[in-house]
């Protein structure tokens, strides 16, 4: 029997190098044995699929699983991602647990990977919120006047245009975001249909981007689905917060005690240094603090042996 456990990731031809990055950041750990990679690609080019082809065990064209209207894709391939992610046990369904990663997130510890699997098998999804000690802004505010604010959260403005009822998107507001790009789930979770139920809602009225982000947070705050919250380390978005980084061990780790090391680097939205996003160019260094109260300039892009 094969293994149980598949990570599956999408890219276009743009995302390729970072895909590159996330698999051999993958297959840099001996657990990786124990794990399949497969790939859905949403428009890369017929050398770029030859190359996986030596690297993962399946790739698989990415469908619009759930009709989208022309006008809000305009041949952006890759905004299938915000779709097919929601029926990964109909494009490899020989697994019993999935895990997704973004491609442009990498993998830094295997604990993350080890939680993933723990957390789908307990609950009927595992996932990381958006909130980690040392965030200042969890949710945008406009005060109008006195006590009246108009509430600007990503969640709530995106039920609304999705065309969310009012109530719905207010018990969204303020609950911690569920960022997407990393998550688990086994093959029978109940997840995956009350997911794609409401991503067909998201998907009638709102805009594509995003919509899978949106619907699983109201599959989990507002429908109930049983969750297991994982750690920050599992999903750390770099753009909220910047890791620290321990010489001492070569590691990346969270930029507060305990000091626990990242698993999962995410380079979700960029960051940018001089206008130019770190995903466009792996050159560029970021100066971070070290645990020894000095300061270092690092890549945060995935590098074998230079991590």
């Amino acid at each position: 029997m094969g293994n149980k456990t598949v990570i599956v990731s999408l890219s276009d031809e743009k995302y390729f190098e970072l895909l590159l990055e996330l698999i051999e950041s993958i297959n840099n750990f001996d657990q990786s044995r124990a794990v399949d990679i497969c790939i859905l690609d949403a428009g890369m080019n017929d050398n770029q699929i030859k190359i996986l082809e030596q690297k993962v065990k399946q790739i698989k064209k990415a469908e619009w699983d759930i009709d989208v209207p022309g006008y809000k894709v305009r041949n952006k391939q890759w905004l299938k991602s915000q779709v097919s992610r929601a029926f990964l046990p109909n494009y490899f369904p020989d697994y019993e647990n999935y895990i997704w990663i973004d491609s442009d997130a990498w993998v830094n510890d295997w604990h993350a990977i080890d939680m993933l699997i723990k957390g789908c098998k307990t609950k009927e999804l595992a996932i990381t919120q958006t909130i980690a000690p040392g965030y200042r802004d969890v949710g945008k505010v406009k005060w109008i006047f006195g006590s009246i604010a108009s509430v600007k959260t990503q969640n709530f403005k995106h039920a609304v245009r999705s065309g969310f009822t009012k109530d719905i998107a207010r018990k969204i507001a303020f609950a911690p975001h569920l960022n997407i790009g990393v998550f688990s789930m086994r093959k029978k979770s109940n997840g995956w249909s009350i997911w794609q139920k409401n991503l067909k809602k998201a998907l009638s009225k709102g805009r594509v981007f995003g919509s899978e982000g949106l619907a699983i947070n109201i599959s989990v705050y507002v429908d109930g689905l049983e969750t297991e919250f994982l750690p920050p380390s599992c999903n750390w978005i770099i753009n909220h917060l910047l890791p620290k980084y321990d010489e001492d061990n070569q590691q990346f780790v969270e930029p507060n005690l305990p000091y626990n090391r990242i698993g999962i680097m995410h380079l979700a939205g960029g960051y940018f240094v001089n206008d130019v996003d770190i995903r466009e160019d792996k050159s560029i260094e970021i100066n971070l603090q070290t645990l020894n109260n000095s300061n270092v300039f690092k890549s945060l892009r995935f590098n074998i042996g230079k991590i």
